[in-house]
């Protein structure tokens, strides 16, 4: 199969690339910078999504697109960073679906990236993918993003839009965050620590999109988290046991809004989401439970 992939130097794009070259698919990726170190056979294309469309030799001969770019959300968010935040994501999303509408022959599947940002902040509430938006930045960005992808449909192409949970691995995102602090006997609770974290392994995650792609019965929203969400409090309990460190430091509410502004949502938003779409399609995953999906990620 050939597949396009945005976002390809991103820390999912690079470990999706391991895994679509392992399964013997074909691979085109697409970034705004030349990625380092790609095997021979993938093929690359620059495209600055907040500029211009995909270049038309990325799309062509693609049987499915992978949709990953968007700027980071885990930074302070200042006027110019929520600019970026939003148009890598919805701008960035509708040109790629122009681009695929001048197409003659057009994938069968795009799997967009999206957020469990989404549903806001819930408390306790259980989240599915029949639940509601909440409110706020992440939210009006997460539909809007969600709505560009969907116009793809429109054009004989089936969308999935999974939602993003906290992606797990050690290289990247969120756990290479967490990692310096705790080893350093630094570690501890954001704010209280009573907020819902839901969380995927990476691999999960890559054996979800796949998922996705092969099986036509999957679309529409897909909510990309283990099965097993859980609290702040406990995440950092089961970090520190795994690690093999103590986890006493807190981090107060308002040093992280000190630090990140209003950007300290991403910490402080509880989201207790369960993948009920994937676990009804047959989706089996590899590493529901948070301490074995550590362990296998720091041996």
């Amino acid at each position: 199969m050939n597949i396009t992939l945005t976002g390809a130097t991103g820390f999912v794009g690079r470990r999706a690339i391991k895994r679509l070259l392992a399964g013997g698919h074909g691979v085109h990726c697409l970034s705004r910078a030349l990625a380092k170190g790609l095997p021979p056979s993938v093929r690359f294309s620059v495209w600055h999504a907040t500029d211009t469309e995909p270049p038309e030799e990325s799309l062509e001969n693609a049987d499915a697109v992978i949709h990953l770019a968007g700027e980071p959300v885990g930074q302070r968010w200042t006027p110019a960073n929520k600019k970026r935040i939003l148009s890598t994501r919805v701008d960035g999303t509708h040109r790629l679906v122009k681009a695929l509408s001048r197409l003659e022959r057009r994938p069968k599947v795009l799997v967009s990236a999206s957020a469990i940002g989404i549903y806001g902040s819930r408390g306790e509430e259980v989240l599915t993918e029949a639940s509601d938006p909440g409110q706020g930045f992440l939210v009006d960005v997460c539909r809007a993003w969600e709505k560009e992808a969907g116009a793809a449909e429109a054009l004989g192409i089936r969308v999935v839009k999974l939602r993003f949970g906290m992606v797990l691995g050690p290289e990247g995102g969120a756990l290479a965050h967490m990692l310096l602090p705790f080893r350093a006997f630094l570690g501890g609770t954001l704010g209280q620590g009573t907020q819902w974290t839901s969380w995927i392994h990476v691999e999960d995650l890559l054996d979800l999109m796949l998922y996705a792609i092969e099986n036509p019965q999957v679309s529409g929203v897909v909510n990309a988290t283990s099965p097993n969400p859980v609290t702040n409090a406990e995440f950092t309990r089961t970090l520190a046991r795994v690690l093999r460190r103590p986890a006493f430091m807190p981090i107060p509410e308002i040093a992280l809004k000190l630090l990140y502004g209003e950007g300290a949502e991403v910490a402080l938003s509880s989201q207790r989401v369960l993948p009920e779409v994937a676990v009804k399609a047959g989706f089996q995953f590899r590493h529901p439970q948070l301490e074995g999906a550590l362990k296998s990620l720091l041996p």
